[in-house]
């Protein structure tokens, strides 16, 4: 049984001007594997099918662009050329003519190609969408293999020209992006009261997270810091961002411009959490006058639980020298409860007791050496008293706000940096990044994570339809 497919062309009017066989289709008996059609021959029949159309519009095209706009006269022609213009389904050359400006008017060259100029990305909206969504959600090899596995454009693309593309949209975006300024709400507490009346809170978090870097003349090169937080509004929608902050430029306004996008008012409270990262908290100042930035809890604890861990050791260690272990479990539940009312003050003086103690520093015998969990665990107390005393102004009552269903934990951006950074940059990825690229690269993923990479591409491209 033997097929044929054929593409008719017709005017406006409707009247065909040419049918042409794009694709003939051979089917012997029928079994289970070559019922319709087949991968290849979709490919095929594709393939053959866009070059036909795709000639057909340049030559139309070209046929309206003969005469001069402003006097209507034929212009002269001078050459024709071949141009590459790669699409989902195939690489197409393209007949592209060169003509002559027409004398009636002035114009900075004596020649113009109109198919080169209206074709100025040599990559069709289509396919930059299709390899940005992919490449943002695994490998650029990947993307290659699965491209090509599924559309006729094997051999036609590969993994670095695939990574060129996506930087390219990825410093369009950063151009989109307003200037970086000191303070970064407008307006004063006058116009501030005349807005509508502001939702319940959004809540920010931020953490960070390192990839390996790329140098080119080591292999042992170090690692560098990608910053990724998630705000949430009250009703539950939610959104990522993400930077790397050594290189990029608008860390601030990039934060500002996510909050803006989910409808923060300058009358509208937020909370920013973080673990009190220095560089973190500089990032959260001057985006809200009514922010509130608070300590993660959850780090809190944590420093906490690792302090209760060596202390069970010392008793197992030292249980002959008379240390007593459970006293100074006791002493650190306590300092917990404090720090979970707020208490600051008191939080302080039971870590000062703390390292000062007996129990802490060895036996009472001078000559004995501290025990080395002992030596730990005073290094760890030491370490948490400068990082609480760092803190302090942003530690409030977690056990109020927690009966009142307020945030005090950011365990959501954990999630959050999870599925930004280490699914993509260091889970299963054995390779290395330069900042840029991590960068560039992180800026499309978020839009394909966030739901917004087809609107983006809308915005750029109006005519573009996308499923």
């Amino acid at each position: 049984m033997k097929f044929k497919v054929q593409l008719v062309i017709e005017s406006e009017s409707g009247d065909t001007q040419l049918i042409q066989e794009v694709a003939q289709i051979e089917k012997d008996s029928l079994k289970p594997e070559n019922l319709g059609l087949t991968l290849a021959q979709a490919k095929e029949l594709l393939l053959q099918t866009q070059r036909s159309i795709a000639s057909q519009q340049i030559a139309e095209y070209q046929r309206q662009q003969a005469a001069c706009s402003h006097c209507n006269q034929k212009l002269c022609h001078k050459d024709k050329r071949t141009i590459v213009y790669r699409t989902p389904f195939g690489k197409l050359q393209l007949q592209s003519q060169r003509l002559f400006h027409c004398a009636c008017t002035e114009q900075p060259t004596r020649t113009f190609s109109p198919v080169a100029n209206l074709l100025k990305e040599r990559t069709s909206p289509e396919l930059l969408y299709l390899e940005s969504k992919f490449a943002s959600l695994m490998s650029y090899g990947l993307s290659t293999k699965l491209l090509q596995e599924l559309l006729p454009i094997e051999g036609e693309i590969n993994a670095a020209s695939i990574r060129n593309n996506l930087h390219a949209l990825g410093q369009r975006l950063e151009l989109e992006l307003p200037e970086e300024a000191g303070i970064l709400f407008e307006g004063c507490q006058r116009d501030w009261e005349k807005l509508p009346r502001p939702g319940l809170p959004l809540v920010v978090g931020m953490d960070g997270g390192y990839v390996r870097f790329y140098e080119r003349k080591s292999k042992k090169a170090g690692n560098f810091e990608v910053i990724a937080g998630k705000s949430i509004k009250a009703d539950g929608a939610s959104k990522c961002f993400g930077m790397v902050y050594c290189y990029d430029t608008k860390p601030q306004r990039r934060v500002f411009e996510v909050l803006k996008s989910q409808g923060m008012q300058m009358n509208q409270q937020v909370t920013f959490l973080s673990d009190g990262e220095e560089i973190i908290r500089d990032l959260q100042y001057y985006l809200n006058p009514n922010a509130e930035h608070i300590l993660d809890w959850f780090h809190i604890t944590m420093r906490i639980t690792v302090m209760k861990q060596i202390a069970k050791g010392i008793s197992k260690e030292d249980l002959e020298a008379g240390i007593n272990s459970e006293s100074i479990l006791k002493d650190l539940t306590s300092l917990k409860w404090y720090l979970w009312h707020g208490n600051v003050f008191k939080g302080l003086s039971e870590i000062e007791d703390l390292i000062d103690s007996a129990f802490v520093l060895g036996s009472d015998d001078d000559e004995r050496e501290p025990s080395l969990e002992a030596q730990k665990l005073c290094s760890h107390l030491e370490e948490f008293e400068t990082y609480i005393s760092n803190n302090g102004q942003y530690i409030p009552n977690y056990g109020e706000r927690y009966r009142n269903g307020e945030p005090i934990s950011s365990s959501f951006v954990e999630s959050a940096v999870n599925q930004v950074i280490s699914k993509r940059f260091v889970k299963k990825q054995q390779m290395r990044w330069t900042p840029e690229g991590a960068h560039l690269l992180l800026q499309m993923r978020l839009l394909v994570l966030n739901g917004e990479l087809k609107s983006k591409f809308q915005q750029w491209y109006p005519e573009l339809t996308v499923n």
